[in-house]
């Protein structure tokens, strides 16, 4: 189902150079809306960054909930791990990711976000089977990328992907097929997302 949401008051849309940077207060506000954010769940931001958008959602989780925080680069996990502690963030939790699987338990999760992450999988098949074990049935996967940008392929290649990418990004239709392959429902689409991006929400279905 197609959805077209509107920008919430405030969304400045960056330039295209700083559209792979850290997500703003007011994507997050949009992103949190979009997945129904609230007191008690448990969520993971998977390649979560600076982990901007993941302990966003921890004040609203709050304490009876919990948010995972995953990094396959070991210096930006360590990073992570360096904010929470001196934050005292007590129900943020940080994974070591792997390259083709979440490293989350199975059926923790109510929700799920990847931002900017998707098109760097090497294993995407591996990894969307991953995500599905990882979330619980009847839970939601939020996916942000961006549309293929060839002269950023040129200048900050991603390796190792598959070839159906078309430059760094990954084209919406592709990121679609492959991830309800995988055994996820399409949700949501919305296309006119900050930053020249899209998102799509997908849900795990209920046996």
């Amino acid at each position: 189902m197609k959805q077209r949401s509107p920008l919430l008051p405030g969304v400045v849309l960056l330039t295209l150079m700083l559209s792979l940077g850290a997500a703003s207060s007011d994507e997050i506000a949009r992103l949190g809306h979009l997945m129904g954010w609230k007191e008690g769940q448990t969520l993971a931001d998977v390649g979560a960054g600076e982990g901007e958008i993941g302990i966003a959602a921890a004040t609203i989780v709050s304490g009876s909930g919990k948010v995972y925080l995953t990094e396959l680069d070991e210096r930006k996990r360590k990073a992570l791990e360096e904010r929470v502690k001196n934050e005292g963030l007590k129900n943020v939790v940080v994974i070591q990711a792997a390259e083709t699987q979440t490293n989350l338990p199975d059926n923790c999760c109510d929700e799920i976000v990847l931002r900017r992450v998707y098109h760097h999988f090497t294993a995407p098949g591996e990894m969307d089977a991953s995500l599905l074990r990882s979330l619980k049935p009847g839970g939601v996967l939020a996916v942000i990328d961006f549309p293929p940008r060839k002269w950023l392929s040129e200048s900050d290649p991603v390796k190792g992907v598959p070839a159906n990418r078309g430059g760094h990004g990954i084209p919406e239709k592709v990121l679609i097929e492959e991830v309800s392959s995988a055994g996820f429902k399409v949700d949501k689409v919305v296309d006119d997302w900050p930053e020249d991006s899209y998102c799509v929400v997908f849900r795990k279905a209920v046996p």
